[in-house]
């Protein structure tokens, strides 16, 4: 499956592999593609494991903002 998250609070490298390490450390996600100017995440992952809220918590527990 794939989702696109927008997430507030991405302005820079750092930010985009803030996000993108929380994601990949789920289990159940297999890529993470982070556009900090659109503030886009695309993340391929298999919903067996993983659900969005999940996603979402690992967005938060970084400290920007899924919106959405």
């Amino acid at each position: 499956m794939q989702l696109t998250l927008e997430v507030n609070g991405m302005t820079c490298e750092h930010c985009e592999k803030a996000v993108k390490g929380a994601l990949e450390e789920l289990e159940g996600v297999h890529g993470v593609d982070v556009d900090v100017s659109s503030g886009k995440v695309d993340v391929t992952y298999d919903e067996s494991y993983v659900s969005k809220s999940l996603m979402k918590e690992a967005i938060e527990a970084q400290g920007y903002e899924p919106v959405g």
